[in-house]
């Protein structure tokens, strides 16, 4: 009986909703809302009463929400108690799981990059492959963020995953051991004395800090140019990104700038709270794997004329997801703004076109899959679409032809310098 009222009541309530909505919509000349939320509540109670099964009320909600959301872009997502928790302990850089990021093409759940030195990096998981099954089950129709719930878990733990690689003539299981997921954002080290290379992870909390400290002990041992290696970052805190730029710009220069759907505009500028290196020669590494905020601070170098970018052609993903937490604990990730640079370039389904493009030789001749953002299901609409390039493989850092490449412009640049000095 208490669970036939509870029932009552949430049909109740949500045909209420439909009436209040259904009011509103007549005032805007339109009875759309009230007719789909009339339907909405007669599958529901049809489910509720016919179907073979005996269905959970609150997962057959649920799942609406999920399927509501899911409908708009491939970066907004509804989250559940448990995974709003995730994904705020993710941000600080530490969560459990294998270390991939995901998204969905041609109706594939798909690699877009294994995240360096994480359990996928290691087992050999490539952008481009498809994730058939997980622990044997389908991931036919399963949503981004249900795929990563399965694959995240306790350190130790195996997943295993039905890995479809075009080079493969059958699906290949490839089972991983999970751990902590620890993702240093910053490394560094000297090449040949007198250049600083810099990789950045992903942007987190204390990416910038750490970036700052990096710049110090480089500057400490002799660093008269830059690296920054952007390649395979799959991007993360928006205000990072600023952080991390104000670090290579003047004070008072535009880094980004968002607008969302009313056009009203937020302009992100440096401030100069850490020591700037804005003189120091500098090139900046991409590719197709360098998204979200890594494309933000590229494309700010690139537009302030600080930097020279190398590479190839970078993902394309210029929209902001806000985090909007909920009344139970739960939260919507929803797309609230596309991200333009200072020169007002969007980017979003472009990306940043390097200076100078150079590509890797794919192995063995054969060309692999590149995944961007223009390629996922149902992404947001970018002002233009550049040609695709072709993903480089992974290589030793002397057959890294994009990194030799820039420290002979590095090397070519000091030689100019003298010769300006001298003439």
């Amino acid at each position: 009986m208490k669970k036939k009222i509870k029932i009552s009541a949430l049909i109740f309530i949500i045909a209420f909703m439909g009436i209040i909505i259904g009011r509103w919509s007549a005032a805007q000349n339109t009875d759309s809302i009230y007719e789909d939320l009339r339907t909405f509540t007669e599958v529901f109670t049809t489910i509720k009463k016919n179907y073979v099964e005996n269905v959970n009320p609150h997962e057959l909600i649920i799942s609406a929400i999920k399927g509501m959301v899911n409908s708009l872009d491939p970066h907004s997502a509804y989250l559940t108690p448990e995974a709003y928790k995730e994904f705020q302990t993710e941000t600080k850089g530490e969560f459990g799981g294998i270390g991939i990021q995901i998204g969905i093409k041609d109706g594939s759940l798909t690699v877009i990059a294994p995240i360096e030195d994480t359990p996928a990096w290691k087992a050999g998981i490539k952008a481009g492959d498809k994730i058939i099954k997980i622990d044997g089950q389908s991931t036919k129709d399963m949503n981004i963020n249900d795929a990563v719930s399965k694959m995240r878990g306790p350190k130790g733990k195996p997943v295993t995953l039905t890995i479809q690689r075009d080079e493969w003539k059958q699906p290949k299981d490839i089972t991983i051991i999970r751990d902590i997921i620890k993702i240093k954002s910053v490394k560094y080290k000297m090449i040949d004395k007198e250049i600083g290379y810099i990789k950045l992870i992903q942007f987190q909390e204390g990416t910038a800090q750490d970036l700052a400290n990096a710049l110090q002990s480089l500057k400490e041992s002799g660093m008269q140019s830059l690296i920054l290696d952007l390649r395979n970052n799959p991007g993360g805190l928006l205000q990072s990104a600023v952080d991390v730029s104000e670090q290579f710009l003047p004070p008072k220069h535009l880094v980004v700038s968002i607008k969302g759907r009313t056009g009203d505009k937020i302009d992100y500028y440096t401030e100069n709270l850490r020591p700037a290196y804005t003189d120091i020669p500098m090139i900046v590494l991409v590719n197709q794997g360098s998204a979200s905020a890594s494309e933000i601070v590229a494309g700010a170098l690139q537009d302030w004329g600080r930097a020279l970018i190398v590479g190839v052609q970078t993902f394309g993903k210029g929209s902001v997801q806000s985090l909007i937490p909920l009344s139970d604990g739960s939260a919507l990730k929803l797309t609230t703004a596309k991200y333009y640079t200072p020169k007002g370039r969007s980017i979003h389904g472009v990306g940043i076109m390097p200076d100078i493009v150079v590509k890797l030789e794919s192995k063995n001749g054969k060309e692999v899959p590149v995944i961007r953002e223009k390629d996922l299901e149902q992404h947001l609409k970018g002002e233009k679409v550049e040609p695709q390039e072709k993903a480089p493989q992974e290589v030793d850092e002397k057959d890294d032809t994009q990194l030799q490449r820039a420290i002979d412009i590095l090397k070519s640049w000091k030689i100019m310098e003298k010769l300006k000095k001298a003439a």
